[in-house]
């Protein structure tokens, strides 16, 4: 039986650590790619699983906050690829929704835009889900790969889009 290094307990304590102060963050993105409560799960311990396999290769060039939005994207996105080519799933209930639907008006227009978005090509659902987030145009570029012009003009078009769904 392997016995754990300082190293092993440093790299469990810094994932225990980014887990915590970035679970609604991995949440929220996987909760974009799907609403199905199990694919949700499924996609949040696929982002744990990338994260934890690229933690000591995280060289901090950018910030970490800033990994993980790149991470729970690249994830998601691959999951949702791997699940259009696989057929005949039985979804499982998990009884649980973090972001549940309100009653109220609110709620409403709640679950309306996230069913608008979630009907957008994956690309520009990625980056309108970061610019709800509150992010810079430079952060989202640099989670991205683009630049700061190509975030603002991409804006300017997905807001048009999905002003125009119905």
């Amino acid at each position: 039986m392997k016995r754990k290094t300082d190293k092993d307990y440093g790299q469990q304590t810094e994932f225990e650590r980014i887990v915590r102060e970035h679970k609604a963050t991995i949440y929220t993105v996987c909760y974009m790619f799907s609403d199905d409560n199990a694919t949700v799960a499924d996609m949040f311990q696929e982002v744990l699983i990338n994260i934890w396999n690229g933690l000591e290769n995280f060289q901090g060039r950018s910030s970490a906050g800033t990994w993980i939005w790149r991470v729970s994207l690249n994830t998601c996105i691959s999951y949702e690829k791997k699940l259009r080519r696989r057929h005949d799933t039985f979804p499982l209930e998990m009884g649980i929704d973090l972001y549940e639907e309100n009653p109220d008006e609110s709620g409403r227009q709640i679950r309306m835009l996230h069913d608008r978005v979630r009907r957008l090509d994956i690309f520009d659902r990625a980056l309108i889900l970061l610019w709800l987030e509150d992010l810079t145009y430079e952060e989202i570029g640099a989670i991205l790969g683009i630049s700061v012009k190509n975030v603002s003009v991409r804006l300017v078009r997905i807001k048009e889009k999905l002003k125009n769904m119905k």
